[in-house]
């Protein structure tokens, strides 16, 4: 993959040929992904599917592992912004059918099924899939920031926690029960991390350590 952000397909000319090339190949990438994980996905394959060189893909890409780190990007880039309701469990709640949509979907909810199994045995697919979902904590973080500030959570709140802890039964659903994932199941989840963090689960060991220490004379 090149180094040089700047000579990234989709960076350069906005809406042009670079553009067009990059997501044809998202598009094909995820698409095998979904249909055959990430054993199954083979550059060559891709650039058929896309209707794009070989040479372009291997040059732009270079393995299947760069590949899917990019599809991940694109769809952290995609994804809705953070909601704004006034309530922490209004934002939450939005962020967790937003992440239970994604997850239900057909394609999408293969394709993280592919991206995370080949993440426990691949760096690079484990890289992609950390930069994905930092980048969408990052994106949440703030509505819970902004309820510490409005006094809805005690100081101390490990806001990014609050955050995870949102989207971990919905994942774990995904991979390991087999339980239809529903609306139902995205608002237990919000909920129960509210109730968690009121209640201090989230408050950071050094932070509580402090607070309950009395200040020396």
């Amino acid at each position: 993959m090149e180094s040089s952000r700047s000579a990234d397909p989709g960076t350069v000319r906005p809406g042009g040929r670079t553009a067009r090339v990059r997501a044809a190949v998202l598009q094909a990438a995820g698409d095998a992904l979904a249909e055959g994980g990430f054993s199954g996905l083979d550059l060559a394959d891709v650039a058929r599917r896309a209707d794009v060189g070989r040479t372009t893909v291997y040059r732009r890409w270079g393995t299947p592992a760069g590949l899917a780190a990019d599809v991940l990007a694109d769809m952290a880039e995609q994804s809705l912004p953070r909601a704004r309701t006034g309530t922490l469990l209004g934002d939450l709640r939005a962020n967790a059918r937003l992440v239970q949509r994604t997850l239900a979907d057909p394609r999408q909810g293969a394709l993280f099924k592919a991206v995370i199994a080949a993440a426990t045995c691949n760096d690079e697919a484990a890289a992609a899939l950390r930069l994905f979902y930092d980048t969408r904590v990052a994106e949440w973080e703030p509505c819970v920031r902004e309820a510490v500030e409005r006094g809805e959570l005690p100081e101390g709140t490990d806001t990014r926690e609050v955050v995870r802890a949102v989207s971990a039964p919905l994942y774990y659903r995904l991979l390991t029960t087999g339980e239809a994932l529903d609306e139902a199941a995205a608002d237990r989840a919000a909920a129960a991390a509210v109730a968690a963090a009121q209640a201090g689960a989230f408050v950071t060991a050094v932070t509580a350590v402090t607070a309950d220490t009395p200040a020396k004379q």
